[in-house]
C-alpha cells in the first residue's frame, strides 16, 4: 500500500510542476502567446547554462592558479 501512495505522490507532484507548461500549451494553441512567452523555458535553461559555465571556468582558473590541475 505504501508503494502505491508514493507513486500517487510523485504523480501529483508532477501534475503541479507541469501546470505552467499546460498553460503555455493552451496559449500557443490559441495563438495568443508571443515569441518571448513561447521561449521563456529556453531562456531559463540558457541562463542556468551561463551560470554553470561561469562557475566551471572560475573553478578551472582556481585549480590552475593553485597548480593542482594537470597540464597535458
Amino acid at each position: 500500500m505504501l508503494g502505491l501512495n508514493i507513486f500517487r505522490l510523485i504523480g501529483d507532484l508532477f501534475e503541479v510542476l507541469f501546470v505552467p507548461f499546460k498553460w503555455l500549451r493552451l496559449e500557443v494553441a490559441k495563438g495568443d502567446a508571443g515569441w518571448w512567452t513561447s521561449n521563456t523555458v529556453n531562456w531559463i535553461f540558457l541562463g542556468v547554462l551561463v551560470v554553470l559555465f561561469a562557475y566551471w571556468m572560475n573553478q578551472s582558473a582556481t585549480f590552475l592558479r593553485e597548480g593542482t590541475e594537470d597540464r597535458a
